[in-house]
C-alpha cells in the first residue's frame, strides 16, 4: 500500500490550490462539523442539504471529492450517484450511513462510491479517509494527464507529418472536439482581405448551428483582445455577457465556453474555440489546460505550414514562369500550357474529385512540358513527320521534366502525372507503357486535355481541327488511347461550353 501523505503534500498535487469537497447531509449539525473540521485540514468546503442541491452544484462548479449521506428528503445518496452517472460527473464519493444502513452502503459502492462512513463517525476515522480518497482521486487525475500527454505528442507526429495547411487545420479541429468532447469547435484566423477575424475552419454536431452565425454569437474582437492580455477565457466561471453580443437563431443556449490562444513568437495570430451547449458538459480549467498546449503546438505547425506554401508558392511560380517561356518561342503552342490547365482543372472538378487532388492536377498540367526545355523545337515544327530518331528524342521530355523538377521536394506529388502523361489507356504508350487504372488518374485526364489542345490548334504540317473533329478523334481513341470515362466527362464538357478552346487557332 502506498504511504499515507500529509495533508500539504495532498494539497500540493492541486497544483497550489486546496482540494474542494462538497458535503451533503440533510443534518445541519452534521454538515457544520464537517465543515469546519475539513476545512480546519486545509480543504476548501462547501455544503447541500439534499441530494438534488448537490448535483445543480456539481454541475456548475469543480469538486474532488463528495461527502454524502444515503437518507435525505428530495433526493438521497443513492439517486444523487444514479444521477451523477447519468449526466457524467465522475468524482470520488464516500458515502455516509447510520448502522442500520450498511448492506445499503456496501450496494451503494458496487454503484460507484469510494467508501463509506458509519455514523457516528470519528474525527480521526474521517480525515484518514479523505486523505486516502483524494489521494485516490490524484492518482485518477494524474492517470488522466498521462494519457492527455500520451495523445498530445501522437497529435503532435500527425501535425508534424503533413505540411498542407488543409490537412493540419483538420487534424486541429478534429482533435480539440474529441479532446474536449464540445459540440462546436472553431478556429479563428484573421481575414486579410476583409481585415476582421473570422472562423477559419468549423466542426460541430449541431446540423442548425453555422460557422458564419457563431463568429455574429461571439464577441472574437473581445476574446483577442483578452488573449492579447494573457486573460484566460473560461466561461464559467467568466461571464456570458464578456464574450457573447449575439444569440443563436435555433435559440440554443450556451452553457460553457474554452477559448486559447493561437501565438507565433509572442504575437496572437488566432484562437480555438470550443463550445457546449450541453448543460451536462461545462468545461473545467483542465480542459482549458490541455486545448492551451494543443494551441500552442498548433500555432507552430500552422506557421510552418504557411511559410512552406508561400516558399512552394515561389518555387511554382518560378518554374511556371519557364513553362510559359517554352510555349512562348514556339508559335504553334503559344499557350498551350495555360489552356491544358484550364480543360484538366474542368475535367476534374466534373469529376467530383477532391480539392487537393484537383490542385495537383492543376499544378502538373502547367508543368507538364517542362522537360522540353532541353530539346530543339525547330526540329519539331517541320512540315514532315518527325524521323524515328527525332520521334525518340521527343518522347524523353516527361523524364527530362521530371528531372528538372526532382531537387524540389514541393513537386513529388506532381511528377507521377507528368512522367505518365503520354501512357495510353491500352499500354501502347511511354515511357513505361502502363495500362489503364495503373496510369495515375491525373495522368489520364492530362493526357485528353492535351490531346484535344494539340488537336486544335494548327501545326505546320495540318490546320487545327474543328470542335466536332477533334470530339470524333477523341471518341474514337477512347479505350486504346484515351481513359473512356475521362474522355465521357471531357466531351460533356465540350458540348456545354461549344466555344471552349476554339479562339486560339491560328
Amino acid at each position: 500500500m502506498a504511504e499515507e501523505r500529509t495533508k500539504e503534500e495532498v494539497a500540493s498535487e492541486f497544483d497550489d490550490v486546496p482540494p474542494r469537497i462538497l458535503v451533503v447531509d440533510d443534518e445541519p449539525v452534521i454538515r457544520e462539523v464537517l465543515h469546519d473540521l475539513l476545512t480546519s485540514e486545509g480543504y476548501e468546503v462547501r455544503t447541500a442539504e439534499n441530494g438534488a442541491v448537490a448535483l445543480q452544484e456539481l454541475m456548475q462548479t469543480p469538486y474532488n471529492l463528495v461527502l454524502t449521506d444515503l437518507k435525505m428528503p428530495v433526493m438521497g445518496g443513492e439517486e444523487l450517484l444514479a444521477k451523477m452517472a447519468e449526466n457524467n460527473i465522475k468524482k470520488i464519493v464516500i458515502v455516509l450511513t447510520a448502522i442500520a444502513t450498511v448492506e445499503t452502503a456496501i450496494q451503494t459502492m458496487k454503484n460507484g462510491a469510494y467508501d463509506y462512513v458509519m455514523k457516528p463517525f470519528k474525527i480521526d476515522e474521517i480525515t484518514l479517509i479523505v486523505r486516502r480518497a483524494l489521494e485516490q482521486e490524484r492518482l485518477e487525475r494524474e492517470n488522466v494527464r498521462l494519457k492527455e500527454a500520451q495523445r498530445l505528442f501522437e497529435i503532435s507526429e500527425a501535425m508534424s507529418s503533413t505540411l498542407s495547411l488543409d490537412k493540419l487545420l483538420g487534424i486541429i479541429i478534429q482533435t480539440a472536439k474529441r479532446e474536449s468532447e464540445a459540440d462546436l469547435v472553431s478556429l479563428v484566423l484573421r481575414d486579410p482581405e476583409h481585415e476582421r477575424w473570422r472562423t477559419k475552419i468549423c466542426d460541430t454536431d449541431l446540423p442548425d448551428v453555422s460557422s458564419d452565425e457563431i463568429d455574429a454569437y461571439l464577441d472574437l474582437d473581445a476574446m483577442i483582445e483578452a488573449h492579447v492580455s494573457g486573460k484566460p477565457i473560461l466561461l464559467p466561471p467568466a461571464p456570458r455577457e464578456a464574450y457573447v453580443c449575439g444569440s443563436l437563431n435555433a435559440g440554443r443556449k450556451l452553457h460553457s465556453l474554452v477559448s486559447v490562444p493561437l501565438a507565433i513568437r509572442g504575437q496572437v495570430t488566432g484562437m480555438l474555440n470550443v463550445l457546449s451547449f450541453n448543460q451536462r458538459r461545462i468545461f473545467l480549467e483542465g480542459d482549458r489546460r490541455t486545448l492551451y498546449i494543443l494551441a500552442s503546438r498548433a500555432a507552430n505547425a500552422v506557421d510552418n505550414a504557411r511559410l512552406h506554401e508561400q516558399l512552394k508558392a515561389v518555387f511554382l511560380q518560378t518554374i511556371e514562369g519557364f513553362a510559359y517561356a517554352i510555349d512562348a518561342k514556339d508559335p504553334y503552342t503559344h499557350g498551350h500550357s495555360r489552356r491544358v490547365t484550364g480543360y484538366c482543372e474542368l475535367i476534374a472538378r466534373r469529376m467530383s474529385l477532391e480539392e487537393g487532388e484537383v490542385e495537383r492536377i492543376r499544378n502538373a498540367a502547367i508543368l507538364h512540358d517542362i522537360g522540353k526545355i532541353g530539346l530543339r523545337l525547330e526540329s519539331l515544327n517541320k512540315p514532315h513527320p518527325l524521323s524515328a530518331e527525332e520521334r525518340q528524342i521527343f518522347q524523353t521530355h516527361p523524364q527530362k521534366g521530371c528531372k528538372i523538377l526532382a531537387p524540389i521536394n514541393f513537386f513529388e506529388e506532381l511528377m507521377p502525372i507528368i512522367y505518365h502523361h503520354h501512357e495510353h489507356f491500352d499500354g501502347r504508350g511511354y515511357p513505361e507503357g502502363k495500362i489503364a487504372e495503373k496510369i495515375p488518374l491525373g495522368a489520364r485526364i492530362l493526357a485528353v486535355a492535351d490531346a484535344y489542345d494539340a488537336m486544335t490548334s494548327d501545326r505546320p504540317y495540318r490546320k487545327a481541327m474543328t470542335l466536332g473533329e477533334a470530339i470524333d478523334e477523341l471518341r474514337e481513341n477512347a479505350g486504346t488511347q484515351f481513359d473512356p470515362e475521362v474522355v465521357g466527362v471531357f466531351v460533356s464538357i465540350l458540348q456545354d461550353l461549344p466555344t471552349l478552346g476554339q479562339n486560339h487557332v491560328h
